[in-house]
């Protein structure tokens, strides 16, 4: 009975690589990221907003939050309509890549 539960975990394993090997090489390989797509979509996402709730407020920043999202616009223009911080600021603080890295 064990050299058949053996049997059968080593032809499992031998089919999992399988088809993790043709994943890779069918489908990863030939991944291409949209970076266009993805600016925009990030540029519109409400969580970047949290970056200034210390300098604005957590209320105006949902406010900044729930706008943009209404309008499907991005954040930062709707900050620098809604706020006194000039655009080079905001730039700053709504860094997607600094964001990652913590600390304002």
């Amino acid at each position: 009975m064990l050299p058949v539960i053996a049997y059968n975990i080593l032809q499992s394993i031998e089919l999992l690589a399988n088809s993790a090997q043709a994943l890779g090489d069918k489908a990863i390989a030939s991944f291409k990221v949209n970076q266009p797509n993805i600016d925009k979509a990030l540029a519109k996402n409400p969580i970047l907003v949290t970056a200034l709730n210390p300098v604005i407020g957590y209320e105006k920043a949902a406010k900044i939050a729930k706008q943009a999202y209404k309008e499907a616009r991005p954040i930062i223009d709707v900050a620098e309509q809604e706020t006194d911080l000039p655009r080079s600021e905001l730039e700053k603080l709504l860094n997607p890549t600094k964001l990652t890295q913590g600390g304002l």
